[in-house]
């Protein structure tokens, strides 16, 4: 078995690495020893890398590539939100553009937040006379010609159009505009801006709006990525499509040809490998000893009796021991970026599965249960939970991947709260994905339907409550873990204090940690429902036993 084709140029394999993002590159050393000039990849902070980084990992972009990021944003908001684009920017604009901060802020808060930015509770519409008295210029005014803002306080067209057109004149505290009234404030959109305001004075609103998502968004232009802070972001997206993994990979399951010096993949049983053109010298594999000195008295054709001798020798522990740490480097890399990958497409799906709930099956659900749609917002609130916790799940294996090796109490206690994040959110996905599609599927109303209303409702303020305390304590450093934590009960004791789990006193965690951030579940009534003293999930009152361990209520 001495063809060409018992061995690949390692060059050539190394670019169907599916986690490899450039060509495979090696320098050969010239001292003929038969090994490679290779870079420590245990640290992403080398100066080479470090200069890469600097070099290559940003873009220039025009004007109009960054309106269409401004737009991109507004729109996310304004659908995850269910507000207008007009609403999304103002909202956006008190938030520095921060995606994430607006989420994390209306989600746990929606009354402050509104109270803060001017959005009415309800929209006020105009008194619907047929002349209006302006409040600026106390002129009756036809109700055509008036327009109002979202508290319905009316002004002339003529009025709206000097008073915009003064704060536009004035800067770029225009984008904070607020309704006339002095008692009211009522935030003023770019909706009434676009409809009120002469040319020249939309040109300069945009040139402002565009200069503010400049100025104040001071991101990593990467996707929301809590809890891993942008430096991390940085080293893992970088990672991901470097070379570094080809590198190892190279190492990992190559060999050099003791002539020419190029990797070679041994990809069958035999020994004997053959350097392709124009090299062509024969060798054995283990020894890396030319084929000619080889025979029945080396071994044969799938041992070399070299090799083991000079092997028990010591003579191959350096090249062994670094192709070992490169494959465990390699295998240690691939755990992470596979279950990173995995959730990101799993939240790509909820994605796609709330904007088919969202379209047509809601309205499906609401005429098959004879429920209006607006009682069923609890399903829409549990796959927007679902989304944003697999983001947040996604990230984590990035900070897993960083966290550095000697920290073993605070590496054997991530991974326990990592561990409970993923089974606490795959009950919430399998209840809003398997067990609405029964509903859904129903030819009549379910008398079951309101403790299904119960279960996932619960389940979403729980899996929110739980995210949200192990966002803050994977963005505080895991600072109540000590290194005596690494025991099970220490991990335990700790995990109760930072996401509010239960104490001995019996408060269990789900209400430790809704009133730790302030939220709570939404149009669920607690006499309705009991949360397991065990593993802290929510049952409806009708359950006699816990529905996610079997914990017997009592």
């Amino acid at each position: 078995m001495d063809s060409e084709d018992d061995m690949h140029d390692a060059n050539d394999s190394a670019d169907d690495d599916f986690y490899s993002g450039g060509e495979a590159g090696l320098a050969a050393s010239d001292d003929g020893d038969g090994d490679y000039d290779f870079a420590d990849h245990d640290s992403d902070d080398s100066p080479e890398l470090l200069s890469h980084r600097q070099q290559q990992n940003y873009c220039i972009l025009s004007e109009a590539g960054i309106k269409q990021r401004q737009e991109d944003d507004i729109n996310r908001v304004s659908t995850v939100l269910s507000i207008s684009k007009s609403e999304a920017c103002v909202l956006l604009r008190s938030y520095n553009w921060s995606v994430s901060k607006v989420h994390d802020e209306w989600f746990v808060d929606e009354e402050r937040v509104r109270k803060v930015v001017g959005f009415p509770e309800k929209r006020i519409e105009m008194p619907n006379d047929r002349e209006l008295a302006c409040g600026i210029c106390f002129e009756n005014c036809p109700h055509a010609s008036m327009s109002a803002a979202a508290c319905g306080h009316p002004f002339c067209s003529v009025c709206w159009r000097g008073y915009i057109s003064t704060a536009i004149n004035d800067g770029p505290g225009c984008l904070m505009l607020r309704c006339p009234d002095p008692s009211c404030a009522a935030a003023v959109g770019q909706d009434m801006i676009n409809s009120l305001a002469n040319e020249e004075d939309k040109e300069k609103y945009g040139r402002y709006l565009r200069r503010s998502y400049i100025e104040d968004n001071r991101k990593c232009t990467e996707e929301a990525h809590r809890p891993v802070d942008c430096a991390t972001v940085s080293k893992w997206i970088l990672k991901n499509s470097a070379e570094s993994e080809n590198m190892n990979w190279i190492l990992a399951n190559s060999k050099p040809c003791p002539k020419c010096k190029r990797p070679i993949e041994k990809n069958q049983g035999c020994m004997h490998i053959t350097c392709t053109p124009p090299c062509k010298f024969e060798f054995c594999w283990l020894c890396l000893g030319s084929w000619s000195e080889h025979g029945e008295r080396t071994g044969g054709f799938y041992a070399c009796n070299r090799y083991e001798a000079a092997r028990q020798e010591g003579a191959y522990d350096e090249s062994e021991r670094r192709r070992e740490m490169a494959k465990n480097s390699l295998e240690r890399y691939t755990h992470y970026y596979e279950r990173w990958a995995a959730n990101q497409s799993s939240r790509q799906k909820a994605l796609g599965d709330l904007q088919s709930l969202q379209n047509d099956k809601l309205e499906k659900l609401s005429d098959i249960q004879s429920q209006p749609e607006s009682q069923l917002k609890f399903i829409i609130e549990a796959w927007l939970q679902i989304v944003e916790c697999r983001r947040v799940l996604k990230w984590t294996y990035a900070y897993g991947y960083y966290l550095p090796e000697h920290e073993h109490a605070k590496r054997q206690f991530f991974e326990y709260l990592q561990g409970e994040a993923e089974s606490g959110l795959e009950r919430l996905h399998q209840c809003a994905e398997k067990e609405l599609q029964i509903y859904l599927e129903a030819e009549s109303p379910s008398k079951d339907f309101n403790d299904f209303r119960t279960k996932l409702a619960g389940l979403t303020s729980v899996t929110r409550n739980y995210f949200e305390n192990l966002v803050r304590a994977l963005e505080t450093g895991l600072n109540d873990v000590g290194p005596s934590t690494s025991q099970s009960t220490g991990i335990k004791n700790t995990t109760s204090k930072s996401l509010g789990g239960k104490s001995k006193s019996g408060k269990n965690r789900a209400s430790a940690a809704g009133s730790k951030s302030g939220s709570s579940s939404r149009g669920v009534d607690d006499s309705n429902i009991w949360t397991c003293d065990q593993c802290t999930y929510v049952n409806p009152r009708s359950a006699k036993a816990c529905q996610a361990c079997d914990h017997q209520h009592r």
